[in-house]
Order: structure tokens, then sequence, then C-alpha cells
């Protein structure tokens, strides 16, 4: 009998065999002063679920239970514990836990401490176990990262905003999108439509970046007042040096990615800032491509946590809706939707839902 107590959950047992869940229980860490008990609703699928049960992203500790855009209720609160209520409705994402003493921790920048810690695949030094994420009958996390979920947002659209939604709306605030900016999105898929709906509703003039028209209808219903498919002759032209800031959120650098073409469309000192991750992917930069306008290249880690805040009470202010798919959570369906996801199959978000079926209410 395990010394520590037991979650239940879906867990990969390897790359080999990611299409293969199982339900496992599984230790999981002490419950600290500052820890909140999440009694699990429903969990979006990321694709970083994906680049990490496939070895995509290199190794892993498994058996592992992925998933880390999580939504449900505050079972229980450590007696330290002052940012969360026991009962309230809550979400967790991508990271549970940083020291919130170094510069970064005390600059609103605890996404980039040195020892941040995931909510899935990363090691407790003093215990040796592995988080294990959302696809889980609970998650225990601490406070700074378990974030109240405003009541205007229902629980399925709000899942995937933990982890697709912040790193989308973290690079727009932090590089001023709002009225009077021009702000160009590098492809929509579920990064790319969160990034599209955040723009406007900062206010800025939105465009998406795509290398075909297949989207431009579902672009243009979300509210993008322009776009533009590198597939056309002379497809910048009309536009170089017109935009403040680029978001990518591209999958792949491959071959005929035209970075020289993107740059070209920011204006004096605008920003090109990559969200995306591709597995094995090089960004080819010609120094003589910043010359021009003198352009800035640099990337996005998630978020705040008072990022996280103002970003959920902005959807719940301004109606925003995360376009999702929801998947009763069971083996054979998280199998089949992380097959799905792999090959693109999806307008844009899944979130699993159903866990009281599958853990019991």
């Amino acid at each position: 009998m395990s010394k520590f107590d037991q979650y239940e959950g879906f867990q990969v047992e390897s790359p080999e065999t990611w299409t293969q869940f199982h339900k496992n229980k599984f230790d999981t860490k002490p419950f600290g002063d500052h820890d909140v008990e999440v009694k699990v609703e429903c969990c979006g699928v990321c694709s970083s679920d994906v680049h990490t049960i496939t070895g995509g992203w290199g190794a892993q500790h498994f058996p592992l239970a992925v998933g880390h855009e999580i939504v449900g209720k505050a079972l229980r609160v450590g007696p330290k514990v002052t940012l969360i209520k026991a009962g309230q409705r809550v979400g967790v994402g991508a990271q549970s836990w940083s020291c919130l003493e170094c510069r970064q921790c005390k600059n609103d920048n605890e996404t980039y401490c040195a020892k941040q810690m995931d909510t899935y695949g990363a090691v407790w030094p003093d215990t040796g176990l592995v988080t294990q994420g959302g696809y889980s009958s609970h998650v225990r996390t601490h406070e700074h990262w378990v974030f109240p979920i405003p009541d205007a947002i229902p629980s399925a659209l709000a899942a995937p905003m933990l982890c697709a939604g912040i790193t989308s709306y973290s690079p727009l605030v932090r590089n001023g999108a709002g009225p009077g900016k021009k702000v160009g999105i590098v492809g929509l898929g579920g990064l790319g439509h969160f990034a599209v709906l955040f723009s406007k509703a900062l206010g800025a003039e939105t465009w998406v970046i795509s290398r075909s028209h297949s989207k431009e209808g579902d672009a243009k219903e979300m509210g993008a007042d322009g776009f533009l498919a590198t597939q056309d002759k002379d497809w910048n032209k009309e536009h170089l040096m017109t935009f403040d800031l680029i978001v990518s959120t591209a999958n792949s650098f491959g071959e005929g990615f035209d970075l020289s073409g993107y740059l070209a469309l920011l204006d004096v000192h605008g920003k090109w800032v990559s969200v995306g991750l591709p597995e094995d992917a090089t960004l080819n930069i010609k120094p003589q491509d910043l010359i021009d306008n003198g352009c800035l290249i640099g990337a996005s880690h998630l978020g705040s946590r008072r990022e996280m805040l103002d970003m959920l009470q902005l959807a719940a202010d301004k109606g925003i809706k995360s376009w999702v798919e929801t998947v009763p959570i069971s083996e054979e369906n998280l199998s089949k939707t992380v097959q799905r996801l792999q090959n693109n199959d999806v307008r844009y978000r899944f979130t699993m839902t159903d866990y009281d079926k599958a853990f019991g209410a």
C-alpha cells in the first residue's frame, strides 16, 4: 500500500504506445499548506499533450497522464491558502509551481522562473513523484496556479483558455495590442484562433496570415479584419511595413516558410513573437531581413497569474467563446482525440468532459 495519497487517471505507458490510454491509480504529492485539491470536471486537449506522449519534445517520465487545461471544483484548501475558497469553480493551466522568490517571480514573470514546474511530467525533488495532469480524477496544485473561473464562462469553453488562451493573450498585452495597432496572427489553429479572438477584444486591427484561403471564412467569423494567404503572388506587397506586431502560432518552420516575407510586414521596430513550438524546428534568420525596418524577434511562454485573471475577466466581459468540440473522456475517446489532433482534424480545440461518469461523482 502506498504511503502517498492516490488519484486515478488515464495514462500513456510509452511513446511507442502513445495512442493507448490506461486507467490507473497513481501517487500524488503530500498536501501542502498552500495547496488546493481540485476535483476535475473537464480538461482541454492541447498539442503539448501530443508532443509529450509521442516523444516529440524529448524523453518523458512514464506512465504519464497529460492534460493541462483543467477546470474543476476546489474540494479543500491548505491552511495558508488565501487566493481560493473551497467550493469554487477553478482552473489549472500548464504550470503548477515556481519559487515565487526570484527576480522573475516578483515581477509577474513566474512562467520564466528557473525552478518552475509543469503540471504534468515534472519531478517533485522532495519525493521523486512525477506530476500528473488533468486526464485524471483530481489534481493538487499550489494556490498561485489555481484560478477562479468567472461564472459567465462555461467550463468546457474556459478549459482551453488555460493554456492555449493565455499563450496567445500574454504576447498581445505585453506588446501593446489595442486600439490603433495593427496585429497579424500567423496560423489559424488552436492557438491562432484565440489570438484572433483576444486581439479583437483588445481593440486591435487584426489580420490572419495563413498558407491558403481555406480558413478565411472562419477567420472573418472570429472577427478578423483581414486575411492574407501566403500562397498568393505578392501576398505581402500592399502591407509592407504596416504591422505593429505579428504573433506566430505556426506549427512548422520547414521548407516554404517565408520568414523574410513576414518580417517585411513589420513597421520600424515592430515585433515578431513566436508562441508555436514545432518539433525539431529551426527558425532561419537572415540579418539582412532585420535591417530595413529594425524589427525585433522574440518569443513568449504562457503568462502570469495576473494576466490569466485579466484574460478570463476579458473573456467574461466580452462574451468571448472558444471554438470547442466536447468529447466524453474514456480510453477509446482519448485515443481517437489525440490522433485527430495529430492530424489537425479539429476546429479549433477539444475539451474532454463527463468526468463524473469516468471517475464517479
